[in-house]
C-alpha cells in the first residue's frame, strides 16, 4: 500500500512537471507567432513602400530612421509631454467620476433610470462631433482637450462599472445578509471585490478611448502635442515623419494598454496568467 502510494506521489510530480513544460512550451510558442506576426507586418510595408502603392506612403526603413531624426532632435520628446498631460488629467477625472457614477447606478435604482440611458447614449453616438462644439464653448485651451478626453472615456468606465456591480453574484449577496452584515459590508466587502475584475477592465478601455479623445483633440483643436507632428509634417509632404509619429503613438498606446492587461491578469485572473 504504501509503495502504491509512493508511485502515486510520483506519478503526480510527473505530471505536474509535464503540465509545466507543456505550459512555458505553449508561451514560447505563443510570443513566437506573435514576434513573426509583427515581422512580416514590417516587411510588407516595407514592400509597399518600395513599389510604391503611393507616393504618400514610404517603406518602413525610412520611417524607422525618421523616428530617430524626431527623437534626435527633441521634437518627439516634447510632443509627448504636450499629448500626456490632457490625457492623465482627462482619464484621471474619467476615472474618478466614472467609477462612483457607475457602482452607484449598480447600486440604487433611481440612479441607475437617470444615468444609464446617458451614458448609453454617450456610447453609441459620434461623441467625436461635439469636439468643435467644445472648442467654440472652451476655446482651444487645456479645458477643452480634457473634456475630449473624458467624453470618449467616461461612458466606457461609467456602463463597466455599473455591469460589474449588476452582475454580482446573487448568492454572494444572499450569503452576507444571512450572516447579518450591514449594508455597508455588503457592499466595501462582497459587492466591490466581486466587481473588481470589471471595473478594472472598464478602466483599461477607457484609456484606451482617451488616447482617440486626446489625439482626436490636437488633430481638431488647435495643433499641438503628437497631433501637432502629424499635422505639420503632413502639410509640408514629410511623410516619414508622419508615419513615425503617428506609428509611435499607436505603440505607446498599445503598450499602455497592454500593461494594463497584464496587471488585471495578476491581480483578478492569475488562472489566465500562463496564457498572457
Amino acid at each position: 500500500m504504501s509503495v502504491q502510494t509512493n508511485s502515486q506521489i510520483a506519478g503526480g510530480v510527473d505530471a505536474a512537471r509535464e503540465g509545466a513544460a507543456t505550459t512555458a512550451t505553449s508561451g514560447e510558442s505563443i510570443l513566437l507567432w506573435r514576434l513573426a506576426s509583427i515581422v512580416l507586418f514590417c516587411l510588407a510595408w516595407e514592400i509597399a513602400g518600395r513599389i510604391p502603392i503611393n507616393v504618400a506612403f514610404p517603406p518602413f526603413s525610412e520611417v524607422v530612421m525618421a523616428f530617430g531624426r524626431i527623437v534626435a532632435d527633441g521634437t518627439l520628446p516634447a510632443a509627448f509631454l504636450d499629448t500626456l498631460q490632457p490625457l492623465v488629467i482627462g482619464v484621471f477625472l474619467a476615472t474618478a467620476v466614472g467609477i462612483v457614477m457607475g457602482v452607484g447606478m449598480g447600486l440604487r435604482e433611481e440612479l441607475e433610470w437617470a444615468g444609464v440611458p446617458v451614458f448609453v447614449v454617450m456610447q453609441a453616438a459620434p461623441m467625436a462631433a461635439l469636439i468643435p462644439l467644445i472648442t467654440f464653448i472652451y476655446g482651444i485651451g487645456l479645458t477643452a482637450k480634457v473634456l475630449s478626453v473624458i467624453i470618449l472615456a467616461l461612458p466606457v468606465i461609467a456602463l463597466n462599472g455599473y455591469k460589474a456591480v449588476r452582475n454580482v453574484s446573487p448568492s454572494l449577496r444572499a450569503m452576507c445578509r444571512s450572516f447579518l452584515g450591514s449594508r455597508r459590508q455588503e457592499i466595501f466587502k462582497v459587492i466591490l471585490p466581486d466587481a473588481s475584475p470589471m471595473i478594472f477592465a472598464g478602466l483599461r478601455l477607457g484609456i484606451s478611448a482617451g488616447f482617440v479623445g486626446v489625439i482626436l483633440a490636437e488633430l481638431l483643436i488647435t495643433p499641438t502635442g503628437i497631433g501637432d507632428l502629424i499635422t505639420y509634417h503632413r502639410s509640408i509632404a514629410n511623410y516619414s515623419e508622419m508615419y513615425a509619429a503617428i506609428a509611435t503613438i499607436i505603440l505607446f498606446a498599445a503598450i499602455t494598454v497592454g500593461l494594463l492587461e497584464r496587471i488585471e491578469i495578476a491581480l483578478f485572473r492569475p488562472e489566465k496568467k500562463e496564457h498572457a
